[in-house]
């Protein structure tokens, strides 16, 4: 058994959920925020076996993409920044973070 904990765009999150309930994967949807960006995303934590990681795998990267975004910097002076006018960056954000551990047991009531 495998556990797959995968962090993906809050904008990725709902197509990703459909398609792994199509493909008969249980999963249990978390809202989360990231670090970077401090902006929203989503953290799914899926039980499977080993034999079907591939095939979850895959499903992840079908449905969560990669984009551009632009975002502002953060003053490099600190708090008090009235002179610093920050210009927007371009950065690439989505696609999944994915984990894949191993499980000793995993139990469904």
């Amino acid at each position: 058994m495998k556990l797959i904990i995968a962090v993906v765009q809050d904008q990725d999150s709902n197509r990703l959920l459909k398609a792994l309930v199509d493909n008969n994967f249980r999963a249990t949807k978390l809202a989360s925020t990231g670090g970077f960006l401090k902006s929203g995303n989503t953290t799914f934590i899926i039980g499977t076996e080993d034999i079907r990681v591939d095939r979850a795998l895959q499903i992840i990267k079908d449905n969560c993409r990669a984009r551009e975004q632009l975002v502002s910097p953060v003053s490099p002076m600190g708090g008090n920044a009235d002179s610093y006018v920050p210009y927007p960056v371009e950065v690439e954000v989505g696609g999944a973070t994915v984990f894949v551990l191993p499980i000793e047991q995993y139990l469904h009531f």
